[in-house]
């Protein structure tokens, strides 16, 4: 469905809410280019995207591709930073990189799109957890660890088999983002790991880019279960509209199963822990791949597979058409469209650990008798789950490792 059949009611609507997409990897498209014209395409090819599809708060995740791993991968997420901050200067105008809600807030005040840096995976981290200080300073905000196979801090949900918990760098990483006011973002994790985290964090998570695996079963998808826990921790998974995890014939996705699975986690987690987190990929893949290649598969996945009008950010309006049509209410649908990741934001991008009240702890950071009925079961707490050790990584001893 074209965009201009919108009604006007649903565009003013669109209009008027705050649009935060939590997931567009249109950085690796934009730093495959020369250096040169990073702000010129950014600016000729993707803003315009971003500005009729209503977007207020875009995050940017830096994904490396595998050529680039092992030995490039710190080399290429530097270099993709640095396209999010040359793209930022070259259109002051328009866009603005930011670091934490109050910054935020003062772009969205001067019409300008908020940035929002992110990392996919962490490839160029490795086990040295010491650098995510120096990444955090460089303006990264968002992190996740893993994608879909295995790095050096946990497994990637096409790992699942493995049954796999984080590692010790990996709990060592969440620890650090904790304390820096990164926020951990579970999408792409295994669903062991997922389940780790969600026992252990002290500060909400964020699954970025995840739908509902009770409409979907694939791998990439969360259980219910997942869902309640992000809830309870005060966190906000943002749905993925890419057509192969809303439904398992791709190619027949509509909005309707898009607007399926917001219903579904809305319904599970809560009407103020759901958002959106688009994945718009077709458009980076075409971009980058040669024609000889068109309409490839990735990890099973069909690539060339979208929902007809949600190709990319222009047909994010058809979305709140889509929610006022189902019956969701205006606030419920500003809840969605971004109040929610907004709320998470503010609380948490770029605050620091020692500046939270003790009455803005998560769930799984109170005692156990405020903690909701399903959090509560009683376990042994593994070693590596002790309380958060404010200091840097690299004032920490060092764990202990196996002699050989």
């Amino acid at each position: 469905m074209p965009v201009d059949t919108v009604p006007v009611d649903q565009q003013s609507l669109h209009v008027r809410s705050v649009v935060a997409d939590t997931h567009n990897d249109l950085l690796m498209a934009v730093s495959a280019r020369p250096p040169a014209v990073w702000a010129s395409f950014f600016r000729e090819q993707w803003l315009p995207q971003l500005v009729e599809g209503g977007v207020d708060v875009q995050v940017l995740p830096v994904f490396v591709e595998s050529q680039f791993r092992p030995e490039g991968a710190l080399r290429q997420t530097l270099r993709m930073i640095e396209c999010a901050h040359v793209l930022a200067e070259g259109n002051p105008d328009a866009v603005a990189l930011c670091h934490d809600g109050q910054q935020i807030d003062e772009a969205l005040a001067l019409g300008r799109i908020a940035l929002v840096l992110a990392l996919e995976s962490m490839p160029g981290i490795d086990e040295s957890v010491e650098l995510i200080p120096t990444l955090h300073r460089l303006g990264v905000r968002v992190a996740s660890i893993a994608h879909w196979g295995r790095t050096a801090l946990a497994d990637g949900s096409g790992q699942d088999g493995t049954g796999s918990r984080l590692t010790s760098h990996g709990v060592e990483a969440l620890r650090e983002m904790e304390r820096l006011g990164m926020l951990f973002d579970i999408s792409h994790l295994g669903a062991t790991g997922v389940a780790h985290v969600l026992e252990i964090a002290t500060r909400p998570v964020i699954a970025t880019h995840s739908s509902a695996r009770a409409l979907r079963d694939h791998h990439r998808n969360l259980t219910d279960e997942q869902l309640r826990g992000v809830a309870a921790g005060g966190g906000v998974v943002c749905v993925n509209f890419l057509a192969a995890f809303l439904t398992e014939d791709a190619r027949s996705a509509t909005v309707d199963h898009l607007v399926d699975h917001i219903e579904h986690i809305a319904g599970v987690a809560g009407i103020d822990h759901v958002g959106l987190g688009p994945d718009f990929v077709r458009e980076v893949y075409a971009d980058l791949t040669p024609p000889c290649c068109e309409g490839f598969s990735y990890s099973g996945i069909d690539s060339g597979a979208a929902i007809p009008g949600l190709e990319g950010p222009r047909g994010l309006p058809l979305v709140t058409d889509a929610l006022v049509k189902r019956g969701f209410s205006e606030e419920e649908i500003q809840k969605i469209l971004g109040a929610n990741v907004m709320r998470l934001f503010r609380a948490e991008l770029g605050r620091p650990a020692h500046d939270r009240p003790a009455h803005d702890r998560p769930a799984h950071d109170r005692p156990a008798h405020d903690r909701p009925a399903h959090d509560r079961a009683s376990r042994e707490v593994p070693a590596d789950d002790r309380p958060v050790d404010d200091r840097p990584a690299r004032e920490r001893p060092e764990p202990e490792r196996p002699r050989p």
